[in-house]
């Protein structure tokens, strides 16, 4: 870093034009990559058309482009000030959420703004990860050693899990506290109470269990056996092997996959788009989604490595591991490794709210690339 970049970090001077320079350019190019990506599985999830679901999926894209180089435009400092009062603000959108949201498919978790249909939840993710953050912005080593000092960020963590789990939202909820954790560990958790915690989970499953609904251990039970109801409870995951498997190596090829065209994989455009491609392009194809995908993961990660300041490293992180739980569960899901759980594949699914959440976030991470060199005033209380 020259001395005219070190004199414009510390007197808080960059202008927009070497904000722009210092973007992570080949970070965007990727992630428009992957939204090519789900260009071409939406337009042959339409049966080779842009209409609905192709034409919309690169416009909102394009939004969420302009919106995301905004928010990296934004001092990452201002962010971190603001950090608790987006806390605030998306658990106020969960509780909205339970008392005037719509109710789809059994549970209450979406809210109408602007004519769209948008999953607070979601964006409730990256307010967690900012407050979280910003609690541990300079935490000492002895300050994460006190039990005292972690009860206020678990309560940060367990209100809006708790809000979500009412919906519910089983699947969202457990990411949202998987997410808080990485930033508990990220932040310097000793690893004993980390297996601790687990093993507390582990060992309450079988209470849990009993306490859910009915659709929720019905998920449960079709993952453990899906042929005990092959047209109904376990279609989806079964048809979703076949099409998997019968992609081989090479796929069956573009606009020509027989369980995606005709009907037989349910809900091609969103939670199993990614059986559609193995479908069509087969394990190589597959494969190679998977690579850019890890690519921007580990992007996101080196992000965090590359910043020096705690706040920038643990949004980063934060938000790296959020993007990996969208891309785990939603593989893992049509695998069949895990129970059906309707989370999409970011920036490859059908929805428009799902993909601007997701580009907010990497907003964000790319604010924090932008400014991981900054220098946060020293008079903020030492934590």
């Amino acid at each position: 870093m020259s001395v005219m970049e070190r004199r414009l970090i510390r007197d808080n001077s960059f202008d927009i034009t070497s904000k722009l320079f210092r973007i992570s350019w080949l970070y965007v190019l990727l992630l428009s990559a992957l939204a090519g990506v789900g260009y071409v599985a939406l337009y042959s999830a339409a049966g080779g058309a842009p209409e609905p679901y192709a034409a919309r999926h690169i416009f909102r894209f394009a939004v969420g482009l302009v919106l995301m180089l905004s928010i990296a435009m934004i001092d990452i400092r201002f962010i971190q000030k603001m950090s608790w009062l987006a806390w605030l603000g998306g658990v106020v959108l969960l509780v909205l959420v339970l008392k005037m949201g719509n109710v789809g498919k059994g549970a209450q978790r979406w809210i109408e703004l602007g004519g769209m249909q948008w999953q607070p939840s979601e964006l409730m993710k990256l307010c967690l990860v900012l407050g979280l953050a910003s609690w541990f912005h300079r935490a000492s080593w002895e300050k994460m050693g006190n039990p005292l000092f972690l009860i206020p960020p678990l309560i940060a963590v367990a209100i809006p899990v708790g809000l979500i789990l009412k919906q519910p939202n089983l699947g969202t909820a457990v990411i949202t506290a998987v997410v808080g954790g990485t930033v508990f560990l990220g932040a310097g958790l000793r690893w004993w109470k980390v297996v601790l915690a687990v093993g507390g989970v582990v060992a309450a499953a079988p209470i849990a269990y009993s306490h859910l609904r009915d659709y929720q251990r019905a998920r449960i039970d079709t993952f453990l056996n899906p042929e005990s109801d092959p047209l109904g409870a376990g279609y989806n995951i079964i048809q979703s092997k076949i099409a998997l498997g019968s992609g081989g190596i090479w796929g069956k090829g573009y606009l020509q996959g027989t369980q995606g065209h005709l009907n037989f994989l349910p809900e091609k455009q969103t939670d199993f788009i990614f059986t559609m491609l193995a479908e069509e392009f087969g394990l190589v194809g597959s494969l190679a989604v998977l690579g850019l995908l890890a690519c921007i993961i580990l992007g996101g990660m080196l992000i965090a490595l590359r910043c020096r300041h705690q706040y920038g490293r643990l949004v980063a992180l934060g938000i790296s591991m959020n993007f990996f739980m969208y891309v785990f569960v939603n593989i893992a899901m049509v695998m069949g490794a895990i129970p059906v759980g309707g989370v999409p594949l970011p920036l490859v699914s059908h929805g428009g709210s799902a993909m601007i959440m997701v580009m907010i976030g990497m907003g964000v991470l790319m604010s924090v690339h932008v400014h991981r060199d900054v220098e946060f005033d020293e008079r903020q209380r030492d934590l």
